[in-house]
């Protein structure tokens, strides 16, 4: 049996500065707008945005792209995830297509189910087989932006070619040449399978590092074997504190962990990690977790765990700020920081 292709070499091929991206945040586009042009003078190749939505307090991250991309020239953008239950598929591959338009080749286009909790207080949705929903709405999205063709009948789904795509000739036309990579977010082992079988990428968050190596990756791999598929990075999403006050960084990131273990699917994840009494509370359990969430120290330290990080078995890394002293000069650090790695 043919297994599938080995992407170590490709990624040994990319630069360290190539696999790693910066996550912007912000409720002001504007302000958003900014960071992202500052990314790009720095050096940065990628930056990352969450979903936008009611109730979020950011703005829609695929409208921001489009006007990044008329200010900017050469930087990645990326969704990290756009929420699949709130947009049709269909719709999505439009707006996509427009960013691509816009700024082509540079759109990375993850998407995923979301947080039960906030798509049914904020939307009243009903969440049900969401892994299920997501392949389909996947393979509609790889058939409209990349075959051209949106015909599609499966459980969630009944799309046809009739439903065309607007006036986008010459856009699908320009997005088969440079497709556009579809990326899955991927919290449990199934879910990192499936991203194995039908994705460009799979897109953790807050998942700790000795998870994605010792489960996550298995499963990943996993996945791609059984459909005899290239093995997609694993884009790894951790946060970064760019201070040597350790009681400081850990406070900051407990905080933010404690957050995400009041919502069903990251306690169960963390429970899978090892870190059941992180969940229950635990202040040590809870430090220990910190710990495997983080890069902290000086630029020395974090460039060099960092390196340590790709060099280990993760294929990129998706780097979130924690503010310590100073958001906006530790911000302006990292920017630096990852900018003047290795290219």
């Amino acid at each position: 049996m043919m297994l599938p292709q080995d992407h170590s070499n490709a990624l040994s091929q990319r630069s360290l500065r190539d696999r790693i991206g910066v996550c912007i945040e912000g409720s002001d586009p504007v302000n958003s707008l900014n960071k992202i042009r500052a990314a790009e003078l720095a050096g940065v190749q990628q930056i990352w945005m969450t979903a936008g939505g009611a109730g979020s307090g950011s703005p829609d991250t695929l409208t921001l792209f489009a006007a990044a991309a008329a200010q900017t020239e050469r930087i990645r953008l990326g969704t990290a995830i756009t929420v699949t239950y709130l947009r049709h598929p269909l719709l999505m591959a439009q707006q996509a297509l427009m960013v691509h338009a816009l700024a082509p080749g540079r759109l990375r286009l993850g998407v995923g189910p979301g947080a039960r909790e906030s798509l049914e207080g904020w939307y009243g949705l009903e969440i049900s087989e969401p892994l299920s929903y997501q392949k389909e709405y996947v393979q509609i999205l790889r058939g409209s932006l990349w075959k051209n063709n949106a015909d599609f009948h499966g459980t969630f789904f009944e799309t046809r070619n009739a439903v065309q795509m607007g006036n986008f000739d010459t856009v699908i036309t320009a997005s088969h040449s440079t497709q556009i990579p579809l990326l899955v977010a991927a919290l449990g082992p199934k879910a990192f399978q499936q991203a194995g079988e039908i994705a460009d990428g799979a897109i953790s968050w807050m998942c700790p590092v000795p998870y994605l190596l010792n489960q996550a990756k298995l499963a990943l791999q996993a996945g791609a074997e059984r459909y005899l598929r290239a093995v997609p990075p694993l884009i790894a999403h951790l946060m970064v504190a760019m201070s040597t006050d350790e009681a400081a960084t850990l406070a900051a990131v407990r905080q933010r962990v404690q957050v995400y273990a009041r919502v069903s699917g990251y306690a169960r994840a963390f429970v899978r990690a090892g870190f059941a009494r992180a969940v229950e509370g635990d202040e040590k359990a809870l430090d220990a977790l910190a710990r495997a969430l983080v890069i902290s120290g000086d630029e020395s330290a974090v460039s060099q765990r960092i390196q340590e990080l790709l060099e280990g078995g993760l294929d990129e890394l998706m780097l979130q700020l924690v503010p310590i002293t100073s958001e906006a000069s530790e911000r302006d650090q990292l920017l630096h920081l990852v900018g003047s790695l290795k290219a």
